[in-house]
Parts: structure tokens; C-alpha cells; sequence
């Protein structure tokens, strides 16, 4: 059985095929499945429609609207204020809980605290409040439902 010694060229990265035929001072991008070689390109530096700036994201990325913050607020306050645990309303024992807090002053709150516990529910079901506001405010704004 011999062996038959066949040279296979394969185009693909470090073969001769892809060496530019002129030095150019550009690094240019080529390939045997691409026809041109094509010159590589800084997106930031493209000059576009609005005036030549190139950004990722919208200018207000973040679409504040103070409808939101003060509807998520009120919509935070009146559930919070109904007096649901043991005849006492989760903002009454926030705030009183701060009441206690501040009669000790400058000694900060133990970590045994039950301040912790209201400052951490209050503060989520506020968050949660205007993270939910904000999607379904913007959502319903821009069509999406």
C-alpha cells in the first residue's frame, strides 16, 4: 500500500492567498470568500446624519419623566399607609421606627434593629413601584401596548 503524498492548498488565514498584493498603509480585511478587501473602520469615527456624532444609545437613554416618579410615589404611599401589620401601616413603622433612631443620635442603628427591616421592605416595594411605573408609563407612551 503506498501512500500518495497529495499537496491540498486550503484558502483560509496563513496561506499566501490573503497577503495584500501592495503595502497599503490601511489595514484592510480580506478573505478568499470575500470578493474586495475592505477597509476597517472606526464606528465612532463615522460621520452620520446627526452631525457627524455617533452614540450607542438615545441621548435620554433613560427617558425620565417626572409623571412617573410622582405617580410611582403616591402609588407607593397609599398602599404602604393601610394599617396591615399587627393595626399599624408599614410607612407608620418606617417613619417610626426612624423616630427611635434619631433619639439615640449620632450612635447608628444596631444591626438587630428593626429599623433595617422597614428601611429595606419600604424602599423595594418603592423601587418595584417605579420600575413598574416606568415600564407600563413609557410602554404605553410609545405604543408598545
Amino acid at each position: 500500500m503506498a501512500t500518495m503524498a497529495t499537496s491540498i492548498h486550503i484558502a483560509g488565514l496563513g496561506t499566501p492567498s490573503l497577503t495584500p498584493s501592495r503595502p497599503s498603509n490601511k489595514p484592510s480585511l480580506a478573505s478568499s470568500f470575500v470578493r474586495s478587501p475592505v477597509a476597517a473602520r472606526n464606528p465612532l469615527k463615522q460621520t452620520v446624519a446627526s452631525g457627524g456624532r455617533f452614540t450607542c444609545f438615545e441621548r435620554d437613554w433613560l427617558r425620565r419623566d417626572l409623571n412617573v416618579i410622582g405617580f410611582g410615589l403616591i402609588g407607593w404611599l397609599a398602599p404602604s399607609s393601610i394599617p396591615a401589620i399587627n393595626g399599624n401601616s408599614l410607612t407608620g413603622l418606617f417613619f417610626q421606627s426612624i423616630g427611635e433612631e434619631l433619639a439615640h443620635w449620632p450612635t447608628g442603628p444596631a444591626l438587630t434593629s428593626q429599623f433595617w427591616l422597614w428601611l429595606i421592605t419600604w424602599h423595594f416595594g418603592l423601587f418595584v413601584c417605579l420600575t413598574f411605573g416606568q415600564i407600563g408609563f413609557k410602554g404605553r407612551n410609545e405604543g408598545y401596548f
